[in-house]
């Protein structure tokens, strides 16, 4: 935590964050869907106990078909689909180290919890199911897009997503490879209009219990280049987004650990 910390303080200090100001306003307390510009490295976090990449025990990234677009439902030998209101996740991934061009070609495997607040692979029921992961190979502009269903706010946590960034698909083999281990926090008032949908009563009070400023994972800057947009509705489903920026040149310091 001291090195994360450490390292957000240094990128402030370079003004790299340029967003931060008008997030801290805005985004720290309330959690708005203000637009969010990557304009520095987007900060190493924890994996979370449930990364499933084979660092902790299951490895979904050594099954075949994990590289796919739609996450909803379970693959291989699992089966088994998660319901909630649909949402697409768009990350687009350039490297500071080349001048913050697209990262071409790299692989993202993103990860998160179902609308009752379990991750598959770990959690009591669904210990059999691989659904709400998967990887995906970044196009020529970096840009990664998932199919999914808008996870829950589970009690401690402000809802999010996680993410590793691979250098390309080859690399998913071992997750040490990962060059970033991130997460995505998701707008407030996006959240309050998902979490009144049948199926996700009980993110209602563990939203009210917890704020970005006092998250344990984005709390110390708001999510300052973490926080995602999003736009759309429960029916249509939300388009929610992010521009990430990873440095190759830099020696990764998020990964395993204890925050969910």
């Amino acid at each position: 935590m001291a090195t994360m910390v450490g390292r957000r303080r240094v990128l402030r200090a370079l003004g790299l964050g340029t967003v931060a100001v008008g997030l801290a306003a805005c985004g720290a307390g309330a959690g708005s869907a203000t637009a969010t510009t990557s304009t520095g490295e987007v900060p190493d976090e924890t994996a979370g106990p449930y990364p499933g990449d084979g660092s902790n025990g299951p490895d979904v990234l050594s099954e075949s078909g994990v590289v796919r677009s739609d996450i909803r439902s379970s693959f291989g030998s699992s089966s088994g689909t998660a319901e909630g209101v649909p949402m697409t996740l768009d990350l687009t991934i350039s490297d500071l180290a080349a001048g913050g061009s697209a990262f071409a070609g790299a692989a993202v495997y993103v990860w998160h919890c179902s609308r009752e607040g379990g991750y598959s692979l770990y959690s009591e029921g669904v210990e059999d199911q691989n659904f709400l992961r998967g990887v995906q190979i970044a196009d020529a502009s970096g840009k990664v897009r998932f199919t999914s269903i808008f996870p829950a706010c589970y009690a401690g946590r402000w809802p999010h997503v996680h993410f590793e960034v691979y250098p390309d698909e080859a690399a998913i083999a071992d997750a040490a490879n990962a060059v970033a281990t991130s997460q995505v926090a998701l707008p407030q008032d996006v959240c309050e209009v998902v979490y009144a949908e049948p199926g996700y009563e009980d993110s209602v009070g563990n939203l009210a219990d917890v704020s970005l400023s006092g998250d344990n994972v984005f709390g110390d800057d708001g999510g300052a280049l973490q926080l995602a947009t999003a736009t759309g509705d429960v029916t249509a489903g939300y388009a929610v987004s992010l521009a990430v920026g990873v440095d190759t040149g830099t020696e990764p310091s998020g990964g395993g650990g204890p925050s969910r």
